[in-house]
């Protein structure tokens, strides 16, 4: 890649959109831990670095920090919330607590002869969230932005193109923050936005088949949008050399194995080598009796493995092994920052510590979701396929709290198959980024055809997002609400209460476990 922007981690939450939005400028981005920052800046030369936000005190003993060489390599650094009383802390300048602590959407006057604030507003609203400030900038810094109660919102040394914001640019409630990174990127960083989604899928169906040159490789397909789109870039890469593995393991949605099945299987419009594994049994013997999330994820990311493993022994030599591992698996799985663990991925944290594999490819670690969608088109992959809502991979093990059993499976498959009916027939599934239901393990007292009943209750879960790194509950027309309620109630056995899920993340996830 030509050009990219370092994020340099110091533990905020919003490090990942950080990268995201430099993406959306079409510049490749990628979040480093500041402990390893150094060494990889100096390594990649990228056009610029972006420090995060924190949650600790720049001045106290064992705060993360770095090097101040960072700032003699001559490449731009704009620093963001933290990253910014960390610049001018290690500067020379002076953070302390604030007399007023920010929180929320403020209204900030910034000097527009700044190269960060062209085109922007003089005043305009940004989100506030320190207990901080920056009492005094570093020497040879200028102040350009202020507010009500932070006299150093933006300060800047435009002649070494150093640059930074008490405030967060990337979040939406920032009304001109996208512009803002642009500018650092366009104006202060020269980038020429070069990195697409055309020439990244071309650029990767290149390198895999340079990588696997007449080695032989096997594909872990769910039949969801990630490793379906993984499974056809190795398809264009190297044709028969890949057979794609489907394990059934009893963990689908409703009638979802067989049309996975039907899709990519020797009647579907792809060439592929397709095996479909019974395997239903076998999980739910290894998941019998489990109720602790990390443990069903990592259970079922062995088993997968040696399922996985096992098929490649009857096919022969396998060099590969290929998943379809995305960026947000890996940061929430902790290995792409100083984030803390959230879950782990099935996988990526969840995989056990010995795989019979030469090696196993990810090609799509690097995207968030929306750009795997973007690059399922560019492989010609039909709309309906690329555009489906996700599904995680331990399947409704996550979504079934506490233990799980073949029963439990049956009765949240259909309520879940109501819901979607419902959503989908009443024109409301377009802009939501995903929408299920999950099995509590909560039962509760109803009466039912006169006659006192103690059942499960289900939550509905319905969120709208643009990278599944934040999330909003949907607001659902309370009617579809109500008519997935009596349906739910009436057409599946053992449910008499259903929920709906009004959380956003954070601080929940998107999922149940």
């Amino acid at each position: 890649m030509s050009e990219s922007v370092i994020v340099v981690d110091f533990g905020g939450q919003y490090n990942q959109l950080i990268a995201r939005r430099v993406r959306e400028c079409h510049v490749y981005s990628e979040i480093v831990p500041y402990t390893k920052a150094l060494d990889v800046i100096k390594a990649k030369r990228p056009r610029g670095i972006i420090f995060t936000g924190g949650p600790n005190s720049a001045y106290e003993d064992g705060a993360p920090a770095i090097s101040t060489e960072v700032f003699d390599l001559g490449i731009p650094v704009l620093g963001i919330c933290y990253g910014a009383q960390l610049m001018m802390h290690l500067l020379g300048g002076h953070v302390c607590k604030a007399p007023v602590r920010e929180y929320g959407k403020t209204e900030v006057f910034v000097d527009p002869a700044s190269k960060l604030f062209a085109d922007i507003s003089s005043s305009t609203v940004c989100w506030m969230s320190h207990t901080d400030y920056i009492e005094s900038v570093a020497p040879g810094f200028v102040i350009s932005a202020h507010s009500a109660n932070c006299p150093a919102a933006a300060m800047e040394q435009p002649e070494k193109r150093l640059y930074a914001l008490q405030f967060h640019p990337e979040v939406l409630h920032t009304q001109e923050g996208t512009k803002m990174l642009s500018n650092f990127i366009y104006n202060v960083c020269g980038c020429t936005g070069d990195w697409k989604m055309d020439s990244f899928v071309e650029q990767s169906i290149r390198m895999l088949r340079e990588k696997i040159g007449d080695g032989r490789v096997l594909c872990a397909l769910s039949g969801g949008v990630d490793s379906s789109v993984a499974a056809v870039m190795l398809a264009k890469a190297v044709g028969k050399q890949l057979t794609c593995v489907f394990v059934d393991h009893g963990l689908m949605r409703k009638n979802e194995s067989e049309e996975v099945c039907a899709v990519f299987g020797p009647e579907g419009p792809y060439d592929l080598n397709f095996v479909c594994v019974n395997a239903r049994q076998r999980f739910y013997d290894k998941l019998a009796g489990v109720e602790e999330p990390e443990q069903k994820r990592k259970i079922i990311g062995e088993e997968f493995i040696r399922v996985f493993e096992e098929e490649a022994k009857k096919i022969g030599t396998v060099d590969f092994l290929v998943q379809g591992t995305i960026y947000p698996d890996v940061v929430e799985s902790g290995l792409g920052g100083e984030s803390t663990v959230i879950k782990s991925h099935h996988n990526v944290g969840g995989l056990p510590d010995y795989v019979d594999f030469k090696e196993i490819i990810e090609p799509l670690r690097d995207l968030f979701k929306d750009e795997v969608r973007n690059a399922g088109r560019e492989l010609g992959i039909p709309e309906h396929l690329v555009s489906r809502q996700p599904f995680p991979g331990p399947g409704l093990a996550i979504r079934i709290i506490g233990a799980v059993t073949p029963e439990k499976i049956a009765i949240l498959q259909d309520a879940d198959a109501i819901y979607r009916e419902e959503v989908a027939k009443a024109g409301v599934a377009q802009g939501l980024g995903q929408y299920f239901a999950a099995l509590t393990n909560m039962r509760s007292v109803g009466v039912m055809g006169d006659e006192r009943t103690y059942d499960y209750a289900v939550a509905l879960r319905a969120v709208t997002t643009a990278d599944f790194m934040t999330a909003e509950a949907a607001h659902l027309p309370w009617e579809v609400i109500d008519t997935v309620t009596s349906r739910i109630v009436n057409e599946v056995p053992h449910i008499n209460r259903v929920l709906y899920d009004c959380t956003g993340k954070p601080p929940a996830t998107v999922e149940f476990e």
